[in-house]
């Protein structure tokens, strides 16, 4: 089960490193995934897929079933009258918040991942490593023993607590947002009329979101009781600050899981650190404000996949792997940033903060343009990559899912190759492998070259570089 030699040796079976273990697989590049647990994760911090990820999703197949029982929430409510409409304001497939539960995303990216190839290894862990230049020598601790895996890249997708960042010996500088949050899954006697309950009071803070199979995870935080995370929590605590926070406590009773933990907002400074990567929580951790966490992670691995895949398989152009931490560093800060502000703005203690906060953020939602940046901000279809090659300004956006002749642009990525866009047929010469030709259903539709994960690498246009100059900047 543990292979000697791999192409890519991932280390965490999160949503990060499932979803790159299978874009990897799916690229025909031999990866080893090691997860420490035996049956996966059973801790579920996130329940929120945003449209961005969804749309990634998508590009693989798996959206709809991603979607299975899942329930959707077309309107953010962050304070009293600040309302993201993200059904109005999302020009996406997905206007919308999935709610549905981390276990199930992983359910369905380890079943992607193990029908593409990927060699997912369960009860182990990552020991040491050593990059040597020219590759990566590992040691895994799997049954007992200590097995030596060679390979050509590393990737930690291995959370907070990453033994791959340790081992770089890289700091990851920032500060505790928010101590002493509780958890837990418990049964509710009158469950929320709206999808999700979810309110802050100053002194309390509560959430609630289902399982979608009679069980709800509560989240609680009580500015009254600043205890250690080894700190027991009892339901009585839980009831009074959700009652706080919410007006009643649903009835809750039958908990199954009780638990402590604090939220941490820190991001390590390089992504990148000769042939080992950084992705996900690994990289970066944020509040739970926005519920942007697990998608952040995901949507890393989107960025990371193709790019190795073309480094093992010998195509990738000098410095591509470079883009990885100067397009994805960017997006994580941003997260920081904005999950910092909402969860810091959540938590005013003063009515009279609180009431200008209200008013601010309802009057800035107001204005579309505002509007649009904090929904594009929080589904992460607002974030753009730099210019690598052009300046027109649709250059490292994401790509809208355009309609085409034989299908959807989402659909043609689904075989992970770049897609050009054409209003015709057309032809490319020398790199017919890596790309794909797509005619637009529009026939005014401006050339495109989109990349594996969805962003715009070229468009044709006056004065702009011409295509064969395009490719060879992402294709060598």
């Amino acid at each position: 089960m543990i292979p000697e030699k791999t192409d890519v040796l991932v280390i965490g079976g999160g949503p990060t490193g499932l979803m790159l273990a299978g874009d990897l697989a799916r690229a025909g590049v031999a990866v080893t995934l090691v997860e420490k647990h035996a049956h996966g994760s059973e801790l579920t911090r996130a329940f929120g897929v945003h449209a961005r990820t969804l749309e990634q999703f998508d590009a693989r197949g798996i959206a709809d079933e991603v979607r299975t029982g899942g329930a959707t929430l077309d309107k953010l409510r962050l304070f009293e009258h600040a309302v993201v409409d993200l059904g109005k304001l999302l020009d996406s497939r997905f206007p919308y918040l999935l709610i549905t539960p981390q276990t199930h995303v992983e359910d369905v990216l380890r079943k992607r991942a193990l029908e593409a190839g990927a060699n997912l290894v369960t009860a182990a862990e990552l020991i040491t490593f050593t990059d040597t230049g020219d590759g990566v020598d590992a040691e895994v601790r799997h049954q007992d023993s200590v097995h030596p895996v060679r390979a050509r890249y590393l990737v930690g997708a291995d959370g907070y607590h990453s033994r791959v960042r340790e081992t770089l010996g890289l700091e990851f500088p920032g500060k505790s947002v928010l101590k002493s949050i509780t958890l837990a899954d418990v049964q509710l006697s009158e469950p929320p009329q709206d999808v999700l309950a979810v309110n802050g009071v100053g002194d309390a803070f509560a959430f609630i979101a289902p399982f979608g199979d009679g069980w709800y995870r509560i989240f609680a935080w009580n500015r009254r009781n600043q205890v250690p995370d080894s700190e027991p929590v009892t339901l009585e605590e839980l009831r009074e600050v959700v009652t706080r926070a919410l007006g009643t406590d649903f009835g809750m009773h039958s908990p199954r899981w009780l638990s402590r933990f604090h939220s941490d907002e820190r991001q390590v400074e390089s992504y990148r650190v000769g042939r080992v990567f950084l992705a996900g929580d690994a990289a970066h951790v944020h509040s739970p404000a926005g519920g942007q966490g697990m998608n952040t992670g995901i949507q890393d691995a989107a960025n990371l996949g193709w790019k190795l895949a073309a480094a093992v398989q010998g195509w990738a152009p000098e410095g591509l792997l470079d883009t990885y931490h100067a397009e994805r560093h960017p997006v994580g800060a941003e997260v920081l940033r904005s999950s910092g502000a909402i969860i810091r703005a959540a938590m005013l203690e003063s009515k009279l903060g609180q009431l200008v906060r209200n008013t601010l953020a309802g009057g800035a939602l107001s204005l579309p343009p505002v509007a649009h940046k904090v929904a594009g901000s929080l589904s992460g279809i607002g974030f753009a990559y730099p210019r690598r090659h052009g300046t027109d300004h649709l250059v490292g956006t994401r790509a809208a899912d355009i309609e085409l002749t034989d299908g959807r642009l989402y659909e043609a990525l689904r075989d992970g190759k770049f897609v050009l866009v054409t209003a015709a047929a057309t032809a490319v010469h020398g790199q017919d492998d890596r790309v794909r030709i797509a005619v637009a259903a529009d026939p005014d539709q401006r050339p495109m070259l989109v990349r594996p994960d969805g962003y715009i690498a070229w468009v044709g246009a006056r004065g702009a570089v011409d295509l064969d100059a395009a490719l060879a900047d992402w294709i060598h």
